[in-house]
């Protein structure tokens, strides 16, 4: 389905159920038909539960050019089908980019999002692990262009990060100082990410304002963890959390 309310329209689907509702926030390239986003529909389907997937603008089948994207905008998409396609207090899932929108959308809807499940939280990473880590050359070769092409771990085409995605993001980022958000969180990393150092998700709990925080290091897990016993501990850690916001 197709969110026409919002422009660019961000598709996506529902699976009505009982509450705590979760939904899914997916990666930076990543869709709604992903490993873990139809996981977790298959799972919160068995167990009656409602959940939600979609693409952010660019992605998968919503429209708009994925050169136009900014954690703004993504945000943007994220808290228009929070507030217009969720129907209960929601658990938000997030991975790699996504647990930073998650963590986003989490501060500013304190009212609907009751508790956060994240995978490999790439916060900040727009900042973090591209800016800060850009050689001089491709540096220089962003601010002529606008864009620099970065060799993808995923898919054949390289990303195409953006000045406006950097510069815009800067608007956004978390980890300088507290997150605010008092509900319970889960994080889930691997050792062997060699995407998002398992750090960021010590640096994310310590930063978290809440008391109900726990950290699972997978030690020989990657950044994906989509395999059969990553998804179990996915699913394992985003039962946990609705169990504890529905108390």
């Amino acid at each position: 389905m197709l969110l026409n309310s919002h422009e660019p329209r961000i598709a996506f689907n529902r699976i009505a159920g009982k509450g705590p509702e979760v939904m899914f926030c997916g990666g930076f390239r990543s869709n709604m038909a992903g490993t873990k986003a139809l996981a977790l529909e298959v799972h919160c389907t068995a167990a009656g539960r409602a959940c939600t997937r979609f693409d952010y603008r660019g992605h998968g089948e919503s429209d708009g050019a994925f050169t136009g994207g900014t954690i703004g905008g993504w945000l943007e998409d994220t808290l228009a089908v929070l507030d217009e396609v969720t129907r209960e207090p929601v658990v938000l899932v997030g991975s790699s980019m996504g647990a930073w929108i998650a963590l986003l959308a989490a501060k500013v809807r304190p009212d609907r999002v009751k508790g956060v499940a994240l995978v490999a939280p790439a916060v900040d990473f727009t900042e973090a692990l591209i800016w800060e880590r850009l050689p001089a050359a491709d540096r220089a070769i962003l601010e002529r262009d606008g864009v620099w092409l970065r060799q993808s771990d995923y898919v054949e085409e390289p990303d195409q990060i953006t000045l406006e995605l950097i510069e815009e993001g800067r608007n956004h980022l978390l980890l300088g100082g507290p997150i605010q958000f008092d509900g319970p969180v889960r994080i889930l990393h691997g050792m062997e990410d060699e995407t998002v150092p398992w750090r960021f998700a010590i640096r994310v709990a310590e930063a978290l304002t809440g008391r109900d925080v726990i950290v699972t290091l997978v030690k020989n897990g990657d950044h994906r963890l989509s395999d059969e016993e990553n998804l179990s501990r996915l699913l394992a850690a985003v039962d946990e959390v609705a169990a504890r916001v529905a108390l």
